[in-house]
């Protein structure tokens, strides 16, 4: 009796698997071809290019040309020489645009220079700071720097020494970029920038800027009252 039990346990778990796997199967095929419906092969039989066809006109074969390889050398000289054409053209729409580019920048530098109270210089020694424009850029305030060195001697610098304070004496973090690291003797102007976050110069007028070169801290250099641009 026991055994007879145990057999038909198996039976019904058995019948069980196999009716669940054939619901599985089932509801998978339903939802596949759910979603492929819409979806239909390409018509890629020889005989569908036949449908709309004149029948008075006779098939024909594509004709295969056989191509004199004179005639290959030429086209492929010919394409060469197109597109070294083509690559030249932006070659020199880039260069007439970077010429014009300079041209406009000296153009705005002149009149950028020509701000009242600016430039604002700086110099210890053989070495000179300056600050030619004070201009807002997106939420920063940016500070045009030039440095020259008219000594004989390098000068390094290193920017994290680089102090700004308000007319109220405090200090704000600012940020250089493009400004050279070493300056070699009898050189310059080198160009940069100096950024200090508008968020800081609330109430401020007017800004103070020192710097010393690193790591002999030989010279100061410090420049004040340079006048904030809003």
């Amino acid at each position: 009796m026991k055994l007879n039990a145990n057999v038909a346990l198996t039976l019904v778990l058995l019948t069980l698997m196999f009716g669940a796997g054939l619901v599985s199967a089932a509801w998978g095929f339903a939802l596949g071809r759910q979603a492929l419906r819409g979806i239909t092969q390409p018509d890629v039989r020889p005989t569908s290019k036949l449908v709309g066809r004149d029948k008075n006109k006779p098939l024909r074969r594509e004709e295969v040309m056989i191509l004199k390889e004179e005639d290959i050398l030429k086209r492929v000289k010919g394409r060469i020489e197109g597109k070294d054409k083509a690559d030249d053209a932006p070659a020199n729409k880039d260069r007439n645009k970077a010429l014009s580019d300079g041209a406009s920048s000296d153009s705005d530098s002149k009149t950028a220079i020509a701000q009242p109270g600016f430039p604002v210089v700086g110099r210890d020694q053989d070495v000179s700071l300056e600050v030619d424009t004070v201009q807002k850029q997106g939420g920063s305030l940016l500070l045009n720097v030039k440095m020259r060195n008219e000594g004989k001697q390098n000068v390094r610098f290193l920017y994290s020494f680089l102090n700004i304070t308000d007319q109220r004496g405090r200090a704000l973090s600012a940020t250089a970029e493009g400004l050279p690291e070493e300056l070699p003797p009898a050189s310059g102007p080198f160009s940069g920038t100096v950024s200090v976050p508008m968020s800081l110069l609330d109430g401020a007028d007017k800004l103070s800027m020192t710097l010393t070169d690193y790591p002999e801290q030989k010279l100061q250099l410090k420049l004040s009252s340079i006048p904030i641009t809003r």
